[in-house]
């Protein structure tokens, strides 16, 4: 069983259609306990980092002592932001932690000290349309389980204001105006910055490797 959270933060009826195509059996835990029956925990999410809020110390407690057990833990694009330590978004609010470094609002990489790669360009706001909507080309960095027979190149659909900064842990980067991290992983924790349920084949490729990660 694969725990989907809902925290409010967007409608889940894509994710759970996405998830019955490729013949997943899913679940929305009601309090954090219900996490003990899962075999896998994903994050969706859309909008403000604030919202985020909801997950507090019980569903940290529990979701990290899941991932502490190995059960694989994935975010879906707030969701995966929620990952990292936190978000310029909201600064005072932590994220989950389990991956090092905070997400910061897009075409702002060249100005901002915490993102690892520093020889990316300077961003030209005029030149940048923001949110970023619409398809884009993920450009493969390295091998990761999630992306198991997702070739480079390939065309998700995103929907976004704010990213994740690339690091060590970053698989794939897309770029617009500027690189950023698109599919995240360290271990049995993994993320994507676009949105899986709408990117047709591609997408339903990596939540099927999510499922068979979690056995």
């Amino acid at each position: 069983m694969i725990a989907l959270i809902d925290y409010r933060a967007g409608n889940l009826t894509s994710v759970k259609k996405a998830l019955a195509t490729i013949g997943a059996d899913v679940f929305v835990p009601d309090e954090p306990r219900d996490l003990a029956k899962a075999r896998g925990i994903i994050v969706p999410g859309v909008g403000h980092f604030g919202a985020t809020r909801a997950l507090d110390g019980p569903w940290v407690e529990a979701i990290l002592e899941s991932v502490g057990e190995g059960r694989p833990l994935f975010g879906i694009c707030l969701g995966m932001h929620w990952l990292f330590e936190g978000s310029e978004e909201a600064p005072g609010l932590a994220g989950l932690g389990v991956l090092a470094g905070r997400c910061y609002r897009l075409g702002t990489a060249g100005l901002n000290p915490d993102v690892a790669d520093t020889t990316v360009r300077l961003p030209q706001p005029d030149r940048m349309k923001i949110p970023h909507v619409g398809w884009n080309s993920l450009s493969m960095i390295r091998t990761a389980s999630i992306v198991d027979g997702v070739p480079d190149e390939a065309q998700v659909y995103f929907t976004h204001s704010y990213v994740a900064p690339i690091t060590g842990d970053t698989v794939a980067i897309t770029e617009h105006g500027e690189p950023f991290a698109a599919i995240v992983q360290r271990g049995y924790v993994s993320g994507v910055q676009f949105h899986p349920e709408k990117s047709g084949d591609v997408g339903l490729r990596i939540l099927r490797n999510f499922v068979e990660i979690a056995g």
